[in-house]
């Protein structure tokens, strides 16, 4: 297959396993499209949820297919007392990913069409788990601060409505357009590990819930969607500008990874740099004196330098790097961050598990089973003989 290369031991890198019309990476020029437009133009003239039907159904809608699409989000995103009751037995603790992660598995059960395998009832279970993942963070987040859970507010849009359900109140109106921006540059984004691991669930003939459980899983690590909460973390230890050079210096020495620089794909800057990086600046009147934004900067500038004198390569910033100081100017605890990532990506997730079921053109159905090279013993350490359990020396 063109552009194949030997996938051993590079995490399936360069090698193209599905063909896919949902969006589209040039990691040469530094570009991202969703169905053919350019998330730059997205972030700048869309909305989220107008954003959301076109990865779904792979066109601008007209007024009233939107009114539609945004009518069904409204109506789907409260969560059966049962659940939230459910909820509110977690130990407090417990990680936001963990939680959302265990209460869409518990919402499949109250899915009306989850034994339905019609391409109609994918669509169904998709504007479900997409409406309801908002509600599952928010009201996650009040429930362990001991607060009451705020009812979803069916007049508003479906990013100001989480802001309002987080925050108890409306956002100021910059917050609700910076973050309905972030989640748009967050919608999707090919076939990156949790869109993958969705995909392949998907793949055996799985409902939608168990594939997105599946993605949440995956993106729960800090290699993917908990980078951007371990760059905040990472701040909050450097402490300050002063000191990021220092550090900077250390864990490169010590040949630890810099959440926030390098992707696997792109080969210059991350698009989604720049649409944050303005959206900080919209939210900070004196940007150059906000410490995290000096940080980051910072932490760019030293890495490139580093990194160059090290391996002789360049490296660039990652969407991460800029999206973790865009949620802290919005006041949004730091561990909720790899949730807000499940939240704007749910869209792209549900897309994926469609077009892999339901190809077009219609294919026969593909169960991925990728080789693995075996590097064992061929017979075993004893030849393939089995040693009784008493006679065992080792």
């Amino acid at each position: 297959m063109s552009g194949q290369v030997n996938s051993k031991d590079t995490g399936l890198r360069g090698v193209y396993v599905a063909n896919t019309g949902i969006s589209m990476i040039d990691e040469t020029a530094g570009k991202l499209f969703y169905r053919g437009y350019l998330v730059n133009t997205l972030t700048k003239y869309s909305t989220y949820e107008e954003t959301a039907y076109l990865i779904m159904h792979g066109k601008l809608p007209l007024r009233s297919e939107l009114d539609k699409f945004s009518s069904n989000l409204k109506s789907e995103r409260k969560i059966p007392s049962e659940v939230l009751k459910f909820m509110m037995q977690i130990p407090k603790e417990s990680p936001p990913m963990d939680v959302l992660q265990s209460t869409i598995s518990i919402l499949a059960h109250y899915d009306p069409d989850i034994y339905d395998q019609s391409k109609e009832a994918h669509y169904r279970q998709s504007i479900r788990i997409i409406a309801k993942i908002p509600t599952v963070i928010a009201a996650w987040d009040r429930i362990r601060k001991n607060m009451s859970v705020i009812e979803p507010d069916t007049s508003l849009s479906h990013t100001d409505n989480f802001l309002y359900m987080l925050f108890g109140e409306r956002a100021p109106p910059k917050i609700e357009k910076c973050f309905d921006i972030a989640m748009i540059a967050h919608a999707e984004h090919s076939f990156n590990a949790s869109t993958f691991a969705a995909r392949i669930v998907a793949s055996t003939n799985a409902h939608v819930y168990a594939a997105i459980v599946a993605a949440i899983g995956a993106l729960s690590g800090d290699l993917h969607g908990g980078a951007c909460y371990q760059v905040m973390r990472n701040l909050k230890e450097i402490g300050s500008p002063e000191k990021v050079e220092q550090w900077v210096i250390n864990q490169l020495a010590n040949n630890r990874k810099i959440s926030g620089m390098g992707h696997a794909v792109y080969k210059t800057v991350d698009p989604r740099v720049k649409i944050l990086d303005e959206c900080i600046r919209v939210l900070t009147e004196n940007i150059e004196d906000y410490k995290y934004y000096k940080m980051i900067k910072l932490i760019e500038k030293y890495t490139k330098r580093e990194f160059r004198k090290l391996k002789g390569a360049d490296i660039y910033p990652n969407v991460d790097l800029y999206s973790a100081v865009l949620y802290n100017l919005m006041g949004i605890d730091c561990d909720l961050y790899p949730a807000l990532f499940a939240l704007s990506r749910s869209v792209g997730w549900c897309t994926h598990i469609i077009e892999q079921k339901y190809p077009d053109p219609p294919l026969k159905p593909v169960l991925y089973r990728p080789l693995a090279d075996y590097k064992g013993l061929y017979y075993g350490p004893n030849g393939g003989r089995y040693i009784p359990i008493d006679k065992r020396k080792h």
